[in-house]
């Protein structure tokens, strides 16, 4: 759990959510039985075998194993961080999340009118751009570029008036909206006459996060009629509490709602590029913003996609932009992960070729897209002599290091034999590798063999799928002591049970989300239970007493051995007696027939 979000909310959020609403309004279901079917959005299948349980309030397919509550399912199938997944979810059920203190969105403490006053400014450039007397020029601009009015309005294309207050005096005339603005990077504080407008006479293009909101903005500078120099040719937003260039990727929410399942994302080097290739049906390409591709760029694109293609001009900016690439491409790789390098003929970028070559042509380029790999020891060898030992040499001191970056040991192992084969030396020479971690499931495993049906897990299995029978017992037998595995586990279920009776499956298994049990608990919701919930209520009586019985068992012999022993005090000698008295009690009426 993050810690930013009350657990009491989050197990409000589950009870009000209806998994079926979610995945249905993303995954066509069909209503069969109780329950609701579909073909997998994880694996390709012809034949559904991906079931919604209203009821149970999870989902499971039979075919790869996928599996999880509304919640899980959101992080799955839109690549949303838990946070996200949880705000989104809360958007949907109408609820307001109320962060703990000194844990909101943000440090800052009005994030939520940082957001309100970035949509109104996106809202005000728009309609500039369709009203203003000097719209004429970007309008002029964005045409011949080749952008038809339909996709400058996907966009959100706007236009900023030449002039340094027309966002102040739109948005910003009381105290508090300029400040929010100054805050939001809109407006700089310290002009020779005061505050001013960041952008003027630009067309400008709003930076949307992974939710849809307008986080930032780029402009792009017209040509002024007075000459007036509004500086670069490209400016980004400056970065404030709700825009981070290194996280953020132009392009990204837009390629994510195509409608269509992303195979891979297509990362270039400008926010027109990637305006262009959607024009032409490539709907899938992103662009850092004003800054080397991070880290925390990879991470996103790899939560969201196995396959990237960078692709740059083939310059030596371009070539040093797609090197920084591929150095923090290293710490996000791992089996099933793949990046390659794509350079354009010199003069040339993804706007023009897109344009010229059209969507097929330009396309087919990706099959001559490097690996990272031969991309990594090309560029490396390419002024070596391998044909010498020392050419050989500087090639491994010159990998060994990038090679480190590596976490994951399969694929840091397969580079290293790679450098080991064109070194012409032995794999053992480079030092030690790590073990070979356990694999990631790509495409998903097909699920284990069921969990034993042992008393514990029995028990547990009857909770987590009908959580509401807990309140339904007759009494509550005593647990505590047994050394079953698992004990611990199933005294937590019913002590929260106890607590939170109102609580559902969904809302119980998120508790122990990014544990060591979750996968456990999710095999355990998944048994297969027989019976209606009278007979299920007494199958779980039955098993609580027969366990509290063990437990009853085990005290006796500790207490035993302590008699044995000597060493036994008087209260503990009148509990063995009552323990033995209690046990014969029961004895007799079970014989009797509880008579």
């Amino acid at each position: 759990m993050s810690g930013r979000i009350p657990q009491s909310f989050i197990d409000e959020l589950m009870n009000r959510v209806d998994i079926v609403d979610v995945i249905d309004s993303r995954v066509q279901l069909k209503k069969a039985g109780h329950e609701y079917k579909a073909c997998c959005p994880f694996h390709t299948e012809k034949t559904p075998s991906f079931t919604v349980s209203p009821n149970k309030q999870f989902y499971h397919c039979f075919g790869c194993g996928a599996h999880g509550t509304a919640l899980g399912f959101l992080m799955e199938y839109e690549h949303l961080g838990f946070v996200e997944a949880i705000e989104d979810l809360a958007g949907q059920a109408g609820l307001e999340i109320p962060y703990e203190q000194g844990h909101s969105q943000s440090s800052h403490p009005h994030t939520g009118k940082l957001y309100d006053i970035l949509e109104r400014a996106s809202l005000y450039y728009q309609q500039q751009l369709r009203s203003h007397p000097q719209a004429s020029q970007a309008i002029d601009y964005l045409k011949q570029r080749g952008f038809s009015g339909e996709i400058a309005a996907q966009y959100g294309f706007g236009f900023a008036p030449p002039g340094w207050n027309n966002l102040i005096d739109e948005l910003g005339r009381e105290p508090f909206a300029l400040k929010t603005l100054i805050d939001s990077g809109m407006v700089v504080e310290k002009g020779r006459n005061g505050p001013y407008d960041r952008f003027r006479n630009r067309i400008m293009i709003p930076i949307l996060d992974r939710r849809g909101r307008t986080i930032a903005f780029g402009g792009r500078e017209l040509e002024s009629p007075s000459g007036e120099a509004s500086g670069p040719k490209y400016l980004n937003s400056s970065e404030t509490p709700v825009f981070h260039k290194g996280r953020e990727l132009y392009g990204l929410y837009q390629a994510r709602k195509t409608g269509s399942r992303l195979q891979r994302l297509l990362v270039v080097e400008g926010y027109l590029d990637v305006v262009a290739l959607a024009q032409h049906g490539i709907d899938y390409a992103v662009a850092t913003l004003g800054t080397a591709t991070t880290v925390d760029h990879m991470e996103v694109i790899y939560r969201t996609v196995r396959e990237v293609i960078f692709c740059f001009d083939g310059d030596r900016a371009g070539r040093a932009a797609a090197w920084r690439a591929l150095e923090n491409a290293l710490p996000a790789q791992r089996e099933g992960r793949e990046a390659r390098f794509l350079f354009l003929p010199d003069g040339e970028d993804p706007d023009t070729m897109v344009r010229s070559d059209g969507k097929d042509a330009f396309e087919a380029r990706f099959q001559d897209a490097r690996p990272l790999s031969a991309y990594l020891f090309d560029t490396l060898m390419q002024d070596l002599d391998m044909s010498s030992v020392d050419g050989r040499a500087r090639l491994v001191a010159a990998a060994k290091p990038l090679l480190e970056k590596i976490p994951d040991p399969v694929y840091k192992k397969m580079m290293r034999d790679q450098l080991a084969q064109l070194a012409r030396i032995q794999a053992d020479h480079l030092g030690s590798a790590s073990q070979p971690a356990s694999r990631q499931r790509v495409p998903p495993a097909r699920p284990h063999s069921p969990p034993a049906r042992t008393p514990v897990r029995l028990a547990i299995a009857i909770i987590l799928q009908h959580p509401g029978l807990v309140s339904q017992l007759s009494e509550l037998p005593t647990l505590t002591g047994i050394q079953h595995p698992g004990m611990d586990l199933l005294c937590q279920l019913l002590e929260i049970m106890n607590k939170d009776p109102h609580l559902n499956s969904a809302a119980l298994l998120e508790r122990w989300r990014e544990t060591e049990v979750a996968s456990h608990l999710s095999k355990l919701a998944q048994m297969e239970l027989f019976g209606d919930d009278q007979g299920l209520l007494a199958e779980l009586q039955d098993t609580l007493e027969r366990l509290s019985g063990t437990a009853t068992d085990q005290r006796i012999d500790e207490l035993y051995d302590k008699i044995l022993g000597q060493t036994i005090s008087e209260t503990e000698l009148s509990e063995y007696n009552q323990l033995l008295a209690n046990k014969k009690q029961h004895h007799i009426k079970s014989k009797s027939g509880g008579n």
